[in-house]
């Protein structure tokens, strides 16, 4: 389907969690002009009936909500234009399939899908159908990273040899995939698809290439049943009513968040789902200390590694090329205290943490034969594509099983 000239784009969303509500003001404020917001899908009535509390604080009026199971219906009888795909991942191909075969056109929260045969499952359904799948990859937008693009681009380092990027997830932060339908790799992928997707999609970029082989090796370190022997871990299954949990700093205290009560633990009742597991319970079967080596179609090579249970959070990328080295740092927090270890990033914070939030950026050429230029940078954005970006994360989890390097082609068909 598509609107006609001079009219809104009609919009429904499936899958009404936390993630969803982003999407859901920016289509009825910032571009409301040119959008309307029709339906919404969902497993959880409660969580849908509190989307709809929240449109009324909006000034919107609520819209018709649909059991996921009567997705196809609801295209039709809302004559939707566009799906928001918002899900658990896993569940992502089934939904963008089913609009792309109804003739509508999809914005997908990342990662696309989990796993390369429902990659390929997309993939093929986009060419059969002729409809558009959109990734909603935001890093290529921050300021900083498009300069470091401009940089590579005009020859800052000459050719480029090879990139080593590291990124570190807090303990606030990164815990944080482990109290959710995240630390089932089964739901989400694993953190190599779910967040690195983001960092692959921008070495990508950065370099103009695309990954050709990839071997990695990961493990489950710090978190989970085998965390407990670092002396962190509580005796308790999920943080609400659970006496064991009050004095722990990786605990999530659902009730204090009231958007998160409204979402999900007075939506529980309906699914049984706990969003406030304890990071040290049973059944984590994603990594929390990954590495990873891809060699590009330009030949440059690539060193990776991502740690979810860092003391501070930010990145650091060092591109070396034939003319010297080009170096980012960003420091997206300093520390976490033991009072905000169980809040989640972004929310309201007080004393010493407040001040460990915020950003700093530095960008710095190291040419040969001459000192290293601080560059100013041109704007820090704190973060608050599609196959392409998935194919580095699949390959290392294929790696991770395989214990050898994976050929990029010998997963996906993207012709």
């Amino acid at each position: 389907m598509s609107p006609l000239p001079g009219t809104r784009a009609r919009y429904a969303v499936v899958g009404t969690g936390a993630r969803a509500e982003m999407f859901v003001r920016a289509l009825v404020r910032e571009h409301a002009d040119t959008a309307e917001l029709v339906a919404f899908a969902d497993v959880n009535q409660a969580r849908m009936d509190a989307h709809n509390r929240w449109l009324g604080e909006l000034g919107h009026r609520p819209v018709p909500t649909y059991h996921a199971s009567d997705f196809t219906a609801m295209l039709a009888k809302e004559r939707v234009d566009v799906v928001l795909v918002t899900s658990v991942d896993v569940t992502h191909d089934g939904y963008v399939v089913a609009a792309l075969e109804a003739g509508c056109d999809v914005v997908c929260e990342k990662p696309m899908t989990t796993d390369a045969p429902r990659c390929q499952r997309i993939l093929d359904a986009v060419r059969r159908t002729g409809r558009r799948v959109t990734v909603a990859f935001n890093y290529r937008y921050n300021p900083l990273h498009e300069q470091l693009r401009r940089l590579l681009a005009d020859g800052a380092v000459g050719e480029i040899g090879s990139v080593h990027f590291e990124w570190l997830l807090d303990v606030r932060h990164g815990a944080d995939y482990f109290r959710r339908w995240h630390r089932d790799k089964a739901s989400s992928g694993g953190l190599m698809v779910h967040k690195a997707s983001h960092h692959f999609d921008l070495v990508n970029w950065w370099l103009d290439a695309t990954p050709v082989q990839v071997y990695a090796a990961g493990r489950l370190f710090f978190y989970g049943d085998d965390g407990r022997r670092h002396g962190y871990a509580r005796d308790y299954d999920r943080a609400h009513a659970s006496p064991a949990a009050d004095d722990d700093p990786f605990a999530l205290r659902l009730a204090e968040h009231p958007r998160l009560r409204e979402l999900y633990l007075d939506a529980e009742v309906e699914d049984g789902y706990h969003r406030d597991r304890n990071v040290f319970a049973p059944g984590v079967s994603i990594e929390d200390d990954m590495a990873v080596l891809a060699t590009y179609s330009t030949g440059a090579t690539m060193t990776y590694h991502l740690t979810a249970y860092a003391p501070w959070e930010g990145y650091r990328v060092m591109v070396n090329g034939s003319r010297g080295r080009l170096e980012l740092e960003v420091t997206e927090s300093e520390f976490v205290s033991p009072a905000a270890a169980g809040a989640l990033k972004g929310a309201a914070l007080h004393g010493d943490q407040a001040a460990a939030e915020g950003g700093a950026a530095t960008l710095t050429l190291r040419p040969f034969w001459a000192p290293p230029q601080r560059i100013e940078v041109d704007g820090y954005t704190r973060h608050g594509h599609g196959a392409l970006a998935l194919l580095t994360g699949l390959a290392a989890n294929r790696s991770f099983d395989t214990g050898a390097p994976v050929r990029v082609a010998d997963l996906l068909t993207l012709d």
